[in-house]
């Protein structure tokens, strides 16, 4: 097998690796970077390297006009046995997209994202309901179409998050609907520089993330406290079994006296403390995971109970100024890009370094089916800060 490196301009004024992926079988493909529209596709700012686009869009090239999944699938099983090559370009891209792949159904989905060779992610403590689809397949949020899912790494709220997210379009409506893109290493850059008052208060406390589970679900699309933590409950059980089958399930992430709960009269309150700010594997580049300014762009447009599934304070208890979490909102707006889905779409997203979202959308809630897969990588983020609850670990088995 050969792996080429062949400088390629891409975007206007911005020269870019292209990825040539070839080999001596008759089954090899090989895949080549391609030009997005502005509104799809920028140059990051500090601290990515110079003239790093996100998303990176990769394609095959013209040679293979009918490509059979199986080799595609091949291809990227050995290249990132090999050099891990996807894997690099994740960490400095934070996002890849590839287009006019022979994907047409979650089980197409399924070994395609299976192929790059990551441990399937186990969700312990789900907020929305998904119900797999293929092996390692679900829906993404299914939340009504006129509600806003703005920027946010995954699973913030909670101690045990995926490092890398698989989004698949399998149907994308006429207007609207888009998947958000963003840096979560620009984002900290900015507002290091902006508001360095918040940075230095959450790198010292951290936050509270206090997250409610009910016995039923509390939206559409929401989860129930079971589904969240009940996968060892079974018929029969009393409740008191139940609840310390539950309870099992949220010691298994190994947070200890920073992560407590507390049983209501239907459901419960889990609180966690943890780190707004963690750094990048390899680089130790500080990023900003969290889903605060998501949380308070939802205040704004959602007056229903949903906004309070999620509470987010400083790890001391007190409260966030809201002047903090719309400056962030504010970064977000001129960082991101909003990825104009085409059926077919594959989105990769390292989830330490890159945000993801849903834009709202025209016609029926059908019009938009994406589905997700999502995987842990071979570290966690590593911490920003010397306590103990700066640090986060993955789930035990």
């Amino acid at each position: 097998m050969r792996l080429g490196f062949i400088m390629a301009t891409v975007t206007e004024q911005i020269n870019i690796e292209k990825l040539h992926l070839s080999d001596t079988k008759a089954t090899a493909v090989s895949f080549e970077p391609f030009e997005l529209p502005s509104s799809n596709q920028r140059v990051l700012g500090p601290p990515h390297p110079p003239n790093t686009v996100i998303p990176l869009g990769l394609r095959l090239t013209n040679e293979y006009s009918s490509p059979k999944l199986d080799a595609i699938v091949d291809t990227i099983k050995t290249l990132q046995e090999r050099d891990g090559i996807f894997t690099k370009k994740l960490a400095r891209h934070g996002t890849l997209l590839f287009r006019g792949l022979p994907i047409h159904n979650a089980e197409d989905f399924s070994k395609f994202a299976l192929a790059f060779g990551y441990k399937p992610h186990e969700i312990i403590g789900i907020v929305v309901d998904r119900p797999l689809l293929a092996p390692n397949v679900a829906p993404a949020n299914e939340a009504p179409k006129e509600v806003l899912i703005y920027n946010h790494n995954e699973s913030p709220q909670v101690p045990h998050a995926p490092e890398y997210i698989f989004f698949y379009g399998h149907h994308a409506p006429k207007s609207g609907g888009e998947s958000p893109i963003s840096s979560s290493l620009e984002l900290f850059n900015r507002a290091q520089q902006e508001i360095p008052d918040f940075i230095a208060e959450i790198a010292e406390k951290g936050i509270l993330s206090k997250v409610t589970y009910k016995t039923d679900k509390q939206y559409e699309g929401g989860s129930t406290l079971r589904q969240a933590f009940g996968k060892e409950i079974v018929e029969g059980d009393d409740e008191e079994t139940k609840k310390r089958k539950i309870e099992a399930q949220i010691e298994r992430y190994g947070r200890g006296e920073f992560t407590t709960w507390e049983w209501t009269d239907d459901g419960l309150v889990l609180t966690h403390r943890l780190p707004v700010i963690r750094t990048q594997p390899g680089t130790n580049l500080p990023t900003l995971f969290t889903g605060l300014a998501s949380y308070w762009k939802r205040a704004q447009v959602d007056l229903d109970a949903r906004r309070n599934v999620t509470q987010q304070l400083y790890g001391d208890g007190s409260v966030i100024p809201e002047k903090f979490l719309a400056h962030l909102a504010k970064i977000t707006d001129e960082i991101r890009v909003l990825h104009r889905w085409q059926e077919g779409d594959v989105l990769v997203y390292d989830n330490i370094i890159a945000q993801h979202g849903r834009e709202p959308w025209q016609g029926d809630q059908s019009d938009r089916i994406v589905l997700a897969s999502l995987f842990d990588g071979e570290n966690v983020p590593g911490p920003y800060g010397f306590g103990d609850w700066a640090r986060v670990v993955q789930a035990s088995a």
